[in-house]
């Protein structure tokens, strides 16, 4: 009997094999482009809601509505926990949906609405009624309505295809219309900034229009360009009965490929996370190039969206974990080569910044894609299908990556004497330098490290899709 490296799956190689005909282990046709960025449209306006609610929100509810910051702070950690509670929720009752509408479209027709009306009053609060109860009741709306859409779709989006580079090539999509939601809502506001400079309200219900506007259709376009597929069946000659919620999280919570996907995601956030908090301060002030701070990260940003199709083709072509690994030592590589950018030295600024945007989307979408594969290995193993709930945890990276990232990097700048304005220390321009390029550095090694040996590659997946394949057969 030989098993696949993760040694929990006894899988018979010889009776289980890959159909390469097909490319995969029950024969599929790949989805069109057309229709993968259909699915994937409500990307744009969910994720492009998220850079303002960072960057406008705080500042606008303070400055105008006279709330004060800490309370503004209080009601935003709070707001974090809610979301970060909420997303397992959500996932694990997607997975037990039974409607005619499918399992995961009720859930994010109905994310969807509420997303909407949150974002109407989040963005374009009537100033009569603005107080801190009303600033907290519309985030618990904002972020449950968030969850909603985000966490069915991503399960969804696991569940289109059977093909282990197919779901690279999903998730490919999704990424790019990611990108452009985050792109429209950094130009927007740049636009206009050479027209009407410091007018933050205008800011705020530009994007807030942006995403009202783009959400409807979106949504539609993801509940409508590709079918649901057809509920798995679960293996009853192993006993497995419907398990409570906090025994299935618990099971999940477990899994160690799971969790080794998840720890290298947030290493990676965390980096990223390093670089977006310090890139204003170390161009500012560093550098001192003040008019460069916004067109960099814009700069970035741009050749990032470009890059998703070709890293979707490198992870075809090597596989998800060498892809990841690749692009998370160029990472690395090219965040220690700032060390060797000095003030004036624009050029090589700039060069690595667009080295950057070119890398920086690889070890993200490829650890997403792989939370599928770690799915369907769990069906194997237990019975059951649990895609919405291991996506909604795999969402965690996405917020604890920044916690972890800016709650290093502040303080540690802080610490070495550096502070947001004129009259710093050489020393401390200098230690800001050494955190913006190691830290981020040594957190994409790191996550190159934790999968350096991951298990489930183009043939242990196919191993596993066929077994299911077989299995679900014999039970119907």
């Amino acid at each position: 009997m030989a098993t696949l490296p993760y040694a929990e799956y006894h899988i018979d190689r010889a009776a289980v094999r890959p159909d390469h005909r097909s490319g995969n282990s029950i024969g599929e046709k790949p989805l069109s482009a057309l229709r993968l960025a259909g699915f994937s449209a409500v990307a744009m306006p969910t994720w492009g809601a998220s850079l303002p609610l960072a960057l406008f929100v705080p500042q606008l509810y303070a400055s105008k509505f006279g709330l004060s910051l800490a309370t503004i702070g209080l009601i935003f950690l709070i707001g974090r926990f809610w979301d970060v509670a909420a997303d397992p929720i959500v996932g694990a009752l997607s997975d037990r949906t039974r409607s005619r509408f499918g399992r995961r479209r009720p859930w994010i027709a109905a994310g969807g609405l509420l997303f909407g009306l949150s974002s109407a009053l989040l963005f374009f609060p009537p100033a009569a009624l603005v107080t801190p109860a009303y600033l907290a009741g519309v985030l618990f709306l904002f972020y449950l309505g968030w969850s909603m859409v985000e966490i069915p779709s991503s399960a969804w989006s696991g569940e289109l295809t059977a093909h282990y580079h197919g779901r690279t090539r999903v998730v490919a999509y999704q990424t790019l219309l990611r990108s452009i939601g985050l792109l429209a809502v950094l130009v927007l506001p740049t636009i206009l900034d050479q027209y009407d400079p410091g007018n933050g309200t205008l800011k705020l219900q530009l994007v807030g229009g942006f995403v009202l506007v783009t959400l409807l259709p979106s949504l539609l376009l993801t509940l409508f360009s590709v079918p649901e597929p057809p509920l798995p069946e679960t293996a009853p000659q192993h006993g497995f009965g419907r398990q409570s919620f906090w025994r299935a999280a618990s099971l999940v919570f477990s899994d160690r490929l799971l969790l080794r996907v998840l720890a290298s995601d947030t290493v990676v956030t965390a980096g990223q996370s390093i670089r977006a908090g310090l890139i204003v301060f170390f161009t500012v002030w560093y550098m001192g190039l003040p008019a460069w701070a916004s067109g960099l990260y814009l700069l970035q940003f741009i050749f990032g969206i470009a890059a998703a199709p070709v890293w979707q083709r490198i992870g075809t072509r090597i596989g998800k974990r060498e892809a990841a690994i690749t692009g998370e030592l160029a990472q690395a590589a090219i965040n220690i080569a700032l060390l060797f950018v000095f003030p004036g030295g624009l050029p090589l600024l700039i060069a690595l910044t667009i080295a950057q945007g070119v890398t920086q989307g690889s070890g993200n979408l490829m650890l997403r894609a792989m939370v599928a594969d770690v799915s369907d290995a769990h069906r194997l193993r237990t019975g059951h299908d649990r895609t919405g709930l291991f996506f909604s945890v795999f969402a965690l990276s996405m917020k604890l990556g920044p916690a972890i990232g800016i709650g290093i990097a502040l303080p540690l700048i802080g610490w070495a004497g550096f502070s947001a304005g004129p009259g710093n220390a050489p020393e401390a321009l200098e230690a800001l330098k050494y955190v913006f390029a190691l830290g981020p550095a040594l957190a994409h090694i790191a996550a190159a490290l934790i999968i350096r040996r991951f298990p489930l590659n183009e043939a242990a997946h196919a191993e596993i899709r066929r077994a299911l394949h077989q299995r679900d057969a014999t039970a119907a």
